[in-house]
């Protein structure tokens, strides 16, 4: 029997869909993956922004990682918004138990409209204690220079290698460059890689930073390498931004169009490492 590329995204809920949970399923699911959820917060937002926020329980969150990777063991995990430091180290202590491999750290801070997502001693936490074991950390400007107190990207990317990742990429979606965006990806112990995309004029910006690390993820779960993931993930979120950059939902920030080319669901043959099938 052939098996699907299972991925587990740990994140909080966003009523409005634009983001979080719903957005890491819409994307591993366009890509042809088969998403697995732990819904860290239920948040009440728009695209306007977050009205309320109820972080689920760490008995919880401990609950739905291990009854759902005890069954259904995933290749591949995203983390994003993760609201107190009791459910940072549910996960922490989860991702140490089972051994979970390519883990993408998404440290969300803050949402597109601007309200606070996660605690203070929460982001401590992940600092060190998931960051080590996370394949790659995906800040944007703003959550790297909360991250490290530095503005410079390669001196950014030099703190958190100081952290204990093993790979950051640097997001460049919220500079104020308006003809280009440029992520930056450094792995430690290596010469950085730039990764370039024209922008795309809109404000239809809700959830990228979810997508990309969920398209990521997806990509590393299918087999393909580090630097493969990051180019892939970089341009579906580009090619959804470009998608989804006409079209008025809400009135805010609305969210990008995740299904702009829907993928079918891939499967692999469990008695070989990976099968990639674009």
């Amino acid at each position: 029997m052939r098996q699907y590329y299972p991925i587990l995204s740990i994140a909080g809920s966003d009523s409005s869909g634009g983001a979080g949970i719903q957005a890491d399923i819409k994307t591993i699911s366009a890509i042809g993956g088969y998403a697995m959820t732990a819904i860290t917060a239920l948040t009440a937002q728009s695209t306007q922004g977050v009205s309320a926020i109820v972080p689920t329980s760490s008995e919880m969150i401990r609950e739905q990682i291990m009854t759902t990777c005890l069954d259904i063991r995933p290749k591949a995990v995203k983390t994003g918004m993760i609201a107190d430091a009791a459910g940072m180290e549910a996960v922490a202590d989860c991702l140490v138990e089972l051994k979970l491999e390519n883990i993408v750290v998404d440290p969300v801070m803050v949402s597109t409209s601007g309200s606070r997502l996660s605690a203070t001693d929460a982001m401590d936490i992940m600092k060190k204690r998931i960051f080590p074991l996370a394949a790659i950390v995906t800040p944007n400007i703003s959550e790297a220079i909360a991250l490290t107190g530095e503005t410079d990207p390669l001196m950014q990317a030099e703190r958190l290698h100081g952290e204990g990742c093993r790979a950051v990429l640097l997001k460049g979606g919220d500079s104020e460059r308006d003809d280009m965006k440029i992520d930056i990806l450094s792995v430690h112990g290596e010469p950085p890689a730039y990764f370039r995309a024209d922008a795309v004029r809109t404000t239809n910006t809700h959830g990228t930073g979810c997508t990309l690390s969920s398209a990521i993820a997806t990509y590393l779960a299918m087999g393909y390498d580090l630097e493969s993931a990051v180019m892939r993930g970089k341009l579906f979120v580009t090619r959804a931004l470009e998608a989804g950059s006409f079209v008025t939902t809400g009135r805010g920030h609305g969210p990008v169009n995740h299904f702009f080319s829907p993928r079918r669901m891939k499967t692999f043959n469990p008695n070989r490492r990976y099968e990639n099938q674009d």
